[in-house]
């Protein structure tokens, strides 16, 4: 390149775009590449007079898009680009350390495809790094997550077989409206026929998806992570809520969204929601808010609370008694954990 604004230089980010999003627009194109729609044409004519193929398809759903037989040129990486795709690599999937494993040769191929100058780096920082795996992440099945991504983009249903941590097993037909990582962890949100309602649901414990022919449309304003975050804790077996005997303005760092729905009431606030793990709710999530509550529904959640208090007090044995609840302050992450 030039520089970053030469007519090289665009001519190539124009190619960039269009090998990324097929269809789009002179428009678009113009927006993107921050100059005018003549000038983005004129962008799109040095490419075909370079060789490389690209169709004009008129319409409302037209544009521009790479023609058959197109060749691009080769990726070309910075040394940084390199080390933080290395970086996130590892920290994703420490077990790509391991050359033989699928993520692990497919890294070794990536660093062997690159210039000496540039491959070193990488390779030293792949060879000479630790990972260590999180507990709390949960590696999906890539066919699994591939053939969902297809059903996403296509948007065509598929019938998901799923599996509980109970190990109950049921077949649901789904609309896939999107793939979400949050956490170490990789989540099908969908509209699942079977309980007409928004479910998410954990790819690691899908063990098979079937393609149906029935198309679906996503709602026109989704946004995957907020609808995540808002139905992770709505929708499960037990229902739950926990009255906090503070308000809700000091309570409300400490909730994450999928333990459920926070809302103030007076001088105090109710958190309303379901899960289908009451044990884990109690001791690792309402043991872990420093503030009284009370918990009014369900019987399942009483009870696993009132299992943590027993062990609780059963650890105590004839010591002197708990010192009395201290001021404390809002955690900085109080989400990070899953």
């Amino acid at each position: 390149m030039e520089n970053a604004v030469s007519p090289t230089a665009r001519a190539l980010r124009t190619l960039d775009i269009l090998r990324d999003r097929p269809g789009t627009t002179a428009g678009q194109l113009a927006a993107d590449l921050g100059v005018t729609e003549r000038a983005a044409r004129r962008y799109v004519d040095i490419l075909r007079e370079a060789g490389i193929p690209v169709d004009s398809v008129r319409g409302p759903y037209g544009g521009y898009r790479l023609g058959r037989g197109a060749r691009l040129p080769a990726v070309v990486f910075t040394q940084e680009q390199v080390i933080g795709l290395v970086m996130a690599v590892l920290d994703g999937q420490p077990a790509a350390i391991d050359a033989d494993g699928l993520v692990g040769s497919a890294l070794s191929k990536l660093i062997r495809a690159l210039p000496d100058s540039v491959g070193r780096q990488a390779a030293a920082l792949r060879s000479y790094a630790a990972a260590a795996s999180d507990s709390r992440s949960a590696p999906a099945d890539p066919t699994t997550t591939s053939t969902l991504v297809a059903a996403v983009a296509d948007r065509h249903q598929v019938a998901v077989t799923y599996a509980t941590e109970n190990g109950e097993s049921w077949e649901a037909v789904v609309d896939p409206w999107a793939v979400v990582v949050r956490y170490g962890r990789w989540y099908l949100l969908c509209h699942s026929h079977r309980a007409d309602a928004i479910r998410t649901y954990r790819i690691d414990r899908i063990r098979a998806v079937r393609h149906l022919p029935q198309r679906f449309t996503p709602p026109d304003d989704l946004d995957p992570v907020a609808t995540l975050e808002a139905h992770l804790g709505s929708g499960w077996k037990y229902p739950t809520r926990v009255v906090f005997h503070e308000p809700y303005e000091r309570v409300a760092p400490w909730v994450r969204p999928t333990m459920g729905r926070l809302e103030p009431a007076g001088d105090r606030c109710v958190l309303t929601g379901s899960t289908t793990n009451t044990r884990m709710y109690a001791q690792e999530w309402l043991a872990a808010v420093p503030f009284g509550f009370t918990v009014e529904e369900g019987p399942e959640l009483r009870d696993a609370v009132a299992a943590v208090a027993a062990r609780f007090t059963a650890a105590l044995g004839s010591g002197p008694p708990a010192p009395a609840e201290q001021q404390v302050r809002a955690p900085s992450d109080p989400v990070r954990r899953q």
